[in-house]
Formats: C-alpha cells, sequence, structure tokens
C-alpha cells in the first residue's frame, strides 16, 4: 500500500478493541491492529525520516499516540517477529490457538486513493486507469491479508473507506461540496474489498472476516449530524484557513472550544466522538454496517 505523509488518528481501533474485550474476552485473547489512519499505533516515532508525525498538541488532546502510520509490508514484517516471539514463549500449538481466536483488525486503501488524486486529473471510478489502479489496490491488499493468514490469523475485521470526498481537505481543495468522484472511488474501492473477501475465503475455509462499510456510516452521519449530536460536520475542530484545511493542526493552529460537537478533528481524521458513534455501529450495527455479520458475531462465533 502507498504511504502518506499525513497524522494520523487511532481511537477507532483501541474503542473497538475495548469493546471486544468486555463483551466476549473468552473469545478474544488478542487484537492485532493493521492498517492506516483509522486504526494507527504510533509506531512511527521510531522512523527518523518520518515527516508526518502528530506526537505533538494538539493531536492527542483527548487521546495520546495520534502518528503516522508504517507501510502494510512492514506492519505484517513487525508481526512475524511478534509470530517467533509468542512461539517461543508460549510453545507452537499454544501460540497457533491464541492467534486463531484473536482479531485481525485492518483498515487500508484510503492513503491509496489520496494518492490516485494527487497523481491523476480525473478521478472518474468507471475510468480505466482507476479501475487498473483499484486492482492493482486490491490485488496488493488480497497478498497481505494472505500474508496475514499464513502466520495464523483467521478472524478478520475489515474497515472499508469513509466518504473521503466530503472531509474538510476535499472541500477546501474544491467548491466546499463533497467531492463526488472520490466518494466514488471510495465505494468502488469497498465493492471491490468485498469481492476479494469471498475469494480469499473460498480459497482457506476457515477464514472467517467482517467487513465494516464506514462509507455507509459515515455518510448517515454527514447527512444529518444533528440526530448524532453534532453542530459542525464540514468544518475540522483543529487547523486553520477554509474549512481548518489549509494547515496542520499543531500548536498555532485555531482549536475548537468544544470537540464533542465537531465530526472532524482536522482536515481528515474524526472526533473522538465520531470514532467512537463507528465503533458502535460496526460492533453491534446491523448488515448495512457490516457484512456478512458484524464484528461482535464474528469474535464470538
Amino acid at each position: 500500500m502507498t504511504n502518506r505523509n499525513t497524522s494520523y488518528f487511532c481511537f477507532l481501533s483501541l474503542l473497538l478493541a475495548n469493546l471486544a474485550f468486555h463483551s466476549t474476552p473468552a473469545a478474544v485473547p488478542a487484537i492485532f491492529v493493521f492498517g492506516d489512519s483509522i486504526v494507527d499505533v504510533g509506531t512511527n516515532n521510531f522512523i527518523p525520516e518520518c515527516r508526518g508525525k502528530a506526537n505533538f498538541p494538539y493531536y492527542g488532546i483527548d487521546y495520546p499516540g495520534s502518528t503516522k502510520v508504517v507501510r502494510m509490508k512492514e506492519q505484517i514484517q513487525q508481526f512475524s517477529t511478534v509470530c517467533g516471539n509468542l512461539t517461543e514463549i508460549l510453545g507452537a500449538e499454544a501460540a497457533a490457538d491464541m492467534l486463531s481466536k484473536s482479531l485481525f483488525l485492518i483498515s487500508a486503501g484510503g492513503n491509496d486513493l489520496f494518492e490516485y488524486q494527487l497523481n491523476m486529473s480525473k478521478k472518474d471510478p468507471n475510468l480505466p486507469e482507476a479501475q487498473e489502479m483499484l486492482r492493482i489496490i486490491s490485488s496488493t491488499y488480497q497478498i497481505h491479508l494472505r500474508s496475514l493468514y499464513d502466520l495464523g490469523a483467521r478472524r478478520f475485521g475489515i474497515v472499508g473507506v469513509a466518504p473521503i470526498g466530503c472531509c474538510p481537505l476535499e472541500r477546501a481543495l474544491g467548491t466546499g461540496e463533497c467531492n463526488k468522484e472520490m466518494n466514488g472511488l471510495a465505494q468502488a474501492f469497498f465493492n471491490a474489498t468485498e469481492i476479494l473477501l469471498l475469494n480469499l475465503t473460498s480459497q482457506v475455509q476457515d477464514m472467517k472476516y467482517s467487513l465494516g462499510n464506514l462509507y455507509e456510516i459515515t455518510s448517515e452521519v454527514l447527512d444529518n449530524p444533528q440526530a448524532g449530536g453534532f453542530k459542525e460536520a464540514q468544518t475540522g475542530c483543529c487547523g486553520n484557513g477554509s474549512y481548518n484545511a489549509e494547515s496542520a493542526c499543531n500548536i498555532g493552529a485555531k482549536l475548537c472550544p468544544n470537540r464533542r460537537e465537531y465530526v472532524f478533528w482536522d482536515a481528515i481524521h474524526p472526533t473522538e466522538r465520531a470514532a467512537k458513534l463507528a465503533a458502535r455501529a460496526l460492533f453491534g450495527g446491523g448488515a448495512k454496517y457490516a457484512t456478512p455479520v458484524n464484528f461482535s458475531r464474528l469474535i464470538g462465533d
């Protein structure tokens, strides 16, 4: 997967972990988190050349640890080391049993779509160039998932891409409205991910998954923010310029007085409250939020 110099927000993964452990602790001995903005765990703090860190104010004002992510391939390499350590400590049989019962939470694809936007003047998902891009991303994604499976993963909680065309950054770059082409790419990527998961589970019968439709969840909030208790669904809480999206969220940026009233924390990422609503929908919602089962059913099987 491609890598984009942005800051990252880890709350969704931590909330899902909390829900999982408190709901059915015996079914989930561990949660392993991989991916992008939504699920970063801050390992980029140890990469000297990384310029997209967020270990400074105002990031972490409500929860510490928001930083840019390590590439998916490198994350899996790190996990391979973890697997070796687990085998050494627990023994091969016990380690394999633990991994097979653990939840593997993964969010990827958004960075690739932003990268495509930077390099292409037209983003129509029906164009041959877009179709080829989606094919390459899906193929790479499937390779990563199969690598995790080969290392012992069996339960996958996959988080789809949100309507990124409606984030403050896209509004600031365009007319102030949602970028329909970027949203179209996000929907096309979700459909491609659904197909690759069906293909993969037909090859490996003991793999289980839940595909979370973050696009649907977020769209409902953006279409009717008041229903979720939000007052601002277009402008980021932290930043400067149009939609608070023209500069980074740092100590010199404007910070909104009530973060709970905002859907977006900065130019791209959700606030803690918005992430909490999404996590609850993924974990306990119906088929329109997660398929073929929700995250709760996934870890309870």
